[in-house]
């Protein structure tokens, strides 16, 4: 891996905390992602399961972790079932976990080869009375793959039919959102990387450059700071390219007084950053458009000062509602009977935004987290509004991260990244 060992204690208290839900003689199992083929040899790179990186640090294909805190032997209240490494693997795929490397890497001490694992699991099995299988429950999962987990809960459940069936799910759900102290600063790696790419590019940008010229600027300094590269799939978008919200083509050349909506963050050791800034092609906002901007960045602004302890997800995004209507009202885009007459399930305001505000970030960008419950210190949220006029050509948007306290404002952790526009300016014609 590029990124620097991780502290195994992370994981030895997230297993702790998971063991702490459970219930009596029960075990928990979690798997490795697969290694997808494209076809005839080609496969594309390897991306581990949040899950079990997030109770393991294991960052390798092939592994299971079992977790059964009440196992008559102490030895395998903890295990993890590695892919055996041998000389030929080392020549041809590169160095393997050891079962000494494993154990320093998680602080799991009991360590199999894979090739025991059903040996193994039929001994557990025979001791406990319930199986915790690993399922996707995010609110945005639309997963139509059979992945590794799948299989082996359905070989699972096949071979050990009369035992209890649990979810680890929820459990994860609340484990996830709450960000260990040693998180926050992986995350805090993960902005600063993508804030030297941000910087990097403001000194880059002019009228004609095209929009993967931009992404290959933005990758190589990812790169050059030990990150795998974009934390989810970047979006650079010119003109009204902007005003397609999933816009990834990123294949157009960019013009003189045109905007550019960067969507782009890095990774670092699995963890996502998510950036959004809008800045002019030639370094200067036309006055239309600092106004569309300042109005943006207000409603950031105030949105970000509601994300406190207690909080609803689902109201706060009723407030953050208020405050554009009446931004949208000061530039014109909307007038008192687009209010009076909106429908009440589709507000007047979407017309020019459309998506929510804030969503929960971590080791996924779109994160664990149960919106229904009430926000808590320690989670770490997007604040993103954002205005798009397809009629004038361009849309904006602006994004940080920002961590909720136990009282106060939330800490941004990419308040060093710039965002007003006269500081873009300055930056981009220095």
């Amino acid at each position: 891996m590029k990124y620097h060992p991780i502290d195994r204690n992370l994981f030895i208290k997230n297993r702790k905390n998971f063991a702490s839900q459970m219930k009596p003689n029960s075990l928990a199992v979690f798997n490795s992602n697969d290694i997808y083929p494209v076809s005839a040899d080609s496969t594309l790179p390897f991306a581990q399961h949040r899950d079990i990186f997030y109770l393991s640090g294991v960052d390798q294909e092939e592994s299971i972790l079992v977790i059964f805190p009440d196992c008559p032997k102490e030895k395998h209240r903890e295990i993890l079932f590695l892919k055996e490494t041998n000389d030929h693997i080392a020549v041809w795929e590169g160095e393997k976990l050891t079962k000494e490397k494993a154990f320093e890497t998680s602080g799991v001490k009991t360590v199999y080869w894979l090739q025991d694992m059903e040996k193994i699991m039929f001994e557990l099995m025979t001791q406990c009375d319930t199986v915790y299988i690993n399922t996707n429950e995010h609110y945005r999962a639309n997963v139509e793959t059979e992945t590794r987990e799948d299989r082996f809960t359905k070989w699972l459940k096949n071979l050990y039919p009369a035992h209890s069936v649990a979810k680890s799910n929820p459990i994860l759900q609340r484990l996830r959102s709450v960000k260990d102290p040693i998180e926050i600063d992986l995350m805090q790696k993960a902005c600063n990387i993508t804030e030297k790419a941000f910087r990097r590019v403001l000194g880059f940008v002019k009228p004609g450059v095209w929009e993967f010229e931009i992404e290959a600027e933005m990758m190589h300094e990812f790169l050059r700071n030990r990150s795998k590269g974009f934390a989810y799939t970047p979006i650079i978008a010119s003109g009204n390219n902007a005003n397609v919200l999933h816009y990834i083509e990123n294949n157009q050349q960019c013009k003189d007084g045109d905007l550019i909506l960067f969507d782009t963050a890095a990774e670092y050791a699995n963890y996502s950053s998510d950036l959004s800034r809008t800045i002019p092609v030639n370094g200067k906002y036309t006055e239309r458009q600092k106004a569309v901007y300042n109005a943006v960045l207000r409603v950031k602004n105030e949105a970000t000062k509601m994300l406190v302890p207690g909080t609803l997800w689902e109201q706060y995004h009723v407030e953050v509602g208020k405050l554009m209507t009446s931004e949208l009202l000061g530039l014109g885009l909307l007038d008192k009977a687009d209010v009076q007459n909106e429908n009440p399930d589709w507000p007047a305001y979407k017309k020019y935004f459309m998506h929510g505000t804030s969503h929960h970030i971590g080791l996924d960008t779109h994160d664990y987290g149960l919106l229904h419950e009430p926000m808590q210190a320690n989670m770490v949220f997007t604040v993103e509004p954002g205005i798009y006029i397809p009629d004038e050509g361009f849309g904006i948007r602006l994004e940080d991260d920002v961590v909720i306290q136990e009282q106060g404002e939330p800490f941004n952790l990419m308040a060093n990244i710039p965002i007003e526009a006269e500081e873009i300016e300055e930056l981009m014609n220095s």
